[in-house]
Order: structure tokens, then sequence, then C-alpha cells
């Protein structure tokens, strides 16, 4: 328990003795805020997005940039402003970092300021995150993360522009008491992750292995990608300093690097896909020639595994602008598949497929290492819905499949409902089908990545030592006649 400041406590209700105006009011300082705090601008505007406004991070930081006029406009401009590349990095970073973190950062602001924030201050409580962000994460020079995130408070609204001095009190008081916080966050991981989050886990798989969880997100993730078969692997891990996975992947090391700029980018050597996520086509098990449906395709990512193997791939997913991501990465890789924008759970192909990838719209909960916004912008309710929507796709692309063929299910989430929970009830109500269990040899002897039913499930506790996976479930399935 952190012992509280004197100084805090003064601080605090000198702000709660002010009068708090009836209304929200824009300061007139914010339209004439120092350029110098732009960067901390977007980050908080981003930080609120993403937790407020439940926005994935991308779209957060982008309506983050259009708010403080240094997005695209509509009229052509470039979408930098008057923000130049190295701040609009750290921006990103700085957003990135306190999402990343904010389990965290919510415990220190309750345990510092007890009695908790005004109501409506939501932009003052997102300053402080990233201002703590910046000293515990950042190593941002104390003065620097002090003093601008308490001149940026001071350009809010009135009623939030009057914390700037328990701002200023806490944030100090973070900077001195750095090393026991990092301290506390070793040891209780767990306060990363959303109350219910870490329930849900601890319940299914024990108090140990949630804590393991939870550490994933102090980890920095490497890049992962999946080699063009026609590309010589060694060559190109020298080329990028990447290692070699034995299930198959390049990892590498760029944080900050921009993937278009690394070797082989251009040529259509790799393309980018968490090892895991590189695992249910694996499993699939396409061969040349083979039809091949892709169900709910978008990123991509499978569809060019698959087509790698030279599989007749047919690429369905309702969304046409993420298919058009799809078709870029097949002609840069110089790959071949049909892409069709419709509903997977109402799609019918010409032809019975000889196999078929369900990679189902789910919470997508396991991919949280690279994608922290999941944890806060997915609620308990959602993947209930979700369920229902797995349901109904898993029963129609089982309907599609022939007698003897293969239908590989896969989920990145790690909810029981939406995988090993989802297959038990598809089994039991369908006669036709059953599981086909994995074996060892087909994982490069990765047994522990196969559960005792012989699916596949994965998740980022494991490969600590070498950079985690992302957490995936993937059962196999054949229909009987």
């Amino acid at each position: 328990m952190t012992r509280i400041d004197p100084f805090i406590i003064k601080a605090h209700k000198r702000c709660r003795m002010k009068k708090i105006p009836s209304k929200q009011t824009t300061s007139s300082h914010d339209t004439a805020a120092d350029p110098m705090l732009q960067p901390r601008r977007i980050a908080v505007e981003t930080l609120i997005g993403v937790l407020k406004k439940r926005r994935d991070m991308d779209t957060a930081f982008a309506e983050a940039l259009k708010r403080t006029g240094t997005g695209d406009t509509g009229t052509g401009d470039t979408g930098t402003g008057d923000i130049g590349p190295r701040d609009r990095a750290f921006a990103h970073r700085l957003a990135g970092t306190s999402v990343r973190h904010t389990g965290f950062l919510r415990h220190i602001l309750a345990d510092m300021v007890r009695e908790g924030l005004p109501k409506g201050t939501t932009r003052a409580e997102a300053a402080l995150m990233t201002g703590l962000s910046q000293l515990l994460f950042l190593r941002t020079a104390e003065y620097a993360a002090v003093n601008e995130t308490v001149a940026l408070v001071k350009t809010l609204a009135p009623h939030e522009s009057r914390l700037a001095g328990l701002v200023n009190a806490v944030l100090r008081r973070a900077g001195r008491d750095r090393a026991r916080l990092l301290k506390m966050l070793e040891t209780r991981p767990e306060l990363m992750l959303p109350d219910w989050i870490a329930a849900r886990w601890r319940t299914r798989f024990g108090d140990g292995e949630m804590r393991r969880l939870a550490a994933a997100l102090t980890d920095t993730p490497p890049l992962d990608l999946a080699v063009h078969p026609d590309t010589d692997v060694a060559d190109l891990a020298e080329r990028l300093g990447a290692r070699h996975l034995p299930l198959g992947a390049l990892r590498l090391d760029a944080a900050g690097t921009r993937v278009e700029e690394l070797p082989g980018y251009e040529q259509g050597q790799w393309w980018v896909q968490d090892q895991a996520a590189q695992l249910p086509v694996t499993i699939l098990g396409a061969r040349t020639g083979e039809r091949v449906l892709d169900m709910c395709a978008a990123p991509g990512g499978k569809t060019l595994q698959l087509a790698a193997l030279g599989a007749d791939v047919t690429a369905v997913d309702r969304s046409e602008r993420r298919l058009e991501r799809v078709r870029e990465n097949l002609a840069r890789t110089g790959l071949t598949a049909k892409t069709v924008a419709a509903d997977a759970a109402a799609f019918r192909p010409d032809s019975p497929p000889d196999r078929i990838l369900l990679d189902a719209p789910c919470s997508a909960t396991g991919t949280y290492r690279r994608h922290p916004d999941v944890l806060w912008i997915k609620q308990p309710g959602d993947i209930e819905s979700l369920a229902a929507v797995q349901q109904r796709l898993l029963t129609h692309a089982f309907d599609l499949l022939d007698t003897g063929g293969t239908l590989v299910y896969c989920v990145c989430s790690l909810e029981a409902e939406e995988g090993p929970d989802r297959i038990a009830a598809f089994l039991d109500a369908t006669p036709a089908a059953r599981r086909l269990p994995l074996s060892p040899a087909e994982l490069a002897g990765h047994s522990d990545l196969i559960t005792s039913r012989g699916d596949l499930m994965t998740r980022p506790s494991m490969m600590a030592g070498d950079g985690r996976l992302d957490g995936f479930f993937a059962a196999r399935l054949t229909k009987i006649g």
C-alpha cells in the first residue's frame, strides 16, 4: 500500500474546494496550445478513444490526429499537419504504452488519489496516465514528463485545468517511487488486466497461469514473418537478423522499424504473421491443387499460406475494404487466390471444397500482447454474442463440406466459450462430425500445444523465453458418411 504524500492530499483538497462549472466548457487555451504539447495531446485523445469510446488503437489514433488538427482533414492534406514524423511516432508510442499498462496505471492513481478524481475529468485522468507512462516505462526525463503533462492539463477546460496542482504532485511522487512501483508490477502482473478478464482467466487456467498470461503484457512482442516458399529461408534470416523458429516462422526484434523497409518486403518474400496464427493452416494439411475455402479470410495471412501451398483458394470476407488489402499482398507476393466479398455464413462455392478453414470472428483476447487495446474495448457480453455468430458460421461451414473432407475451426481467443466449448457443443449436436486429433509430429514435436482432446491451444505464456506466442485455439474436424 502506498503512503499518500501530504502534498497530494492538500492538492486534492484544493481541487475539490474550487467550484466545478455546471457544464464542460472549452478553455481558451485549448485552441492556442503550445505546439510542443501536441504529441501528448494526441496521446491523451487516443487513450480516451480506446478506454471511453471502445475504439481500436489504430482508429482511436487516427481520430485523435483529426481532432487535434494534425490528421487528414479531407482536403488532400498528408495528415501530418504541424506535427512531424518524430512527434507523431512519440505520440503513438506514448498512447500505446499507456493502453498496454492501463490496469496498472489506474491502480497507481486509485492508490495515490484515494478519494478519486472529480467526475467529468476524463482528459485530466488520461493526461495523468500518459505522464505516469513516461516516467515509468518510456524513461522520459522527469522534468519533461512532469512539466509538459502539467502544462497540458492547464490548457484543458476550467473544471479540469484546476487539477494541475494534483497532477504535479502525483507525478513527482511517482518519479520518486519509480523503483518501488516497477517492483510492484513485477510481483503483481495481474494488475495489468481488467478485473473481469483476470477473473475469467483465473477460473479457467488457475491463478498461476493467469499471472503468467498477465506478465506477457510487460514484454515487447517480436515481429514474426511467414516466408514465401520460393525464398531461401536461411539467406533471408541472415539478411533480416532473424531466427528461424522450429514451427516455421522467422522472428526478429524490429521495434520501431517500418516493415516496408525490411529486406525482402518489396520482393514479396514474406508477410507479417504471428507464429501461432500460422498453425491452423499447418494442421489443415492442404495440398497442391486441392479446393480450399478460406472463410472470414481478412486480413489474409492464412490466405497467403494456403496459396503458397499451391491450393486452389477461395477467400471469402464480408469486408470489401479488408479484401483489398488481401489482394495487395497477393500481388506483392506473386500468389494467386480468388477473393469474394460476401457473408461467409451464406456463401456457397460452385463446387464442394476439399478443405475449409474457418477463422471465425472472435473476441481476439489471445492477441493482447500485440494488441492490448482488445482487453479494454471488449466487454463480457461480447463473448456471448460472438459465440452465437461462431455457431452459425461453423454449422454452415460443415454443411458445405463433402464427406471425408477436412474443416479447421480456429479463433484467436483465450475464452472457452469461443474455443473448446464451441467445438464440444457442435460435436454433441452433429452426428456426422468427428474430431481429427493432432499429433506432435505435425507441430515440430510441440506436444505442449495440443490439448488432451487433440486440439491446438497456444497461449502467450508459452515460449516466454523466446518471444512468446499469440493465443489461438483450433480444432480439426471431418465429415463421415
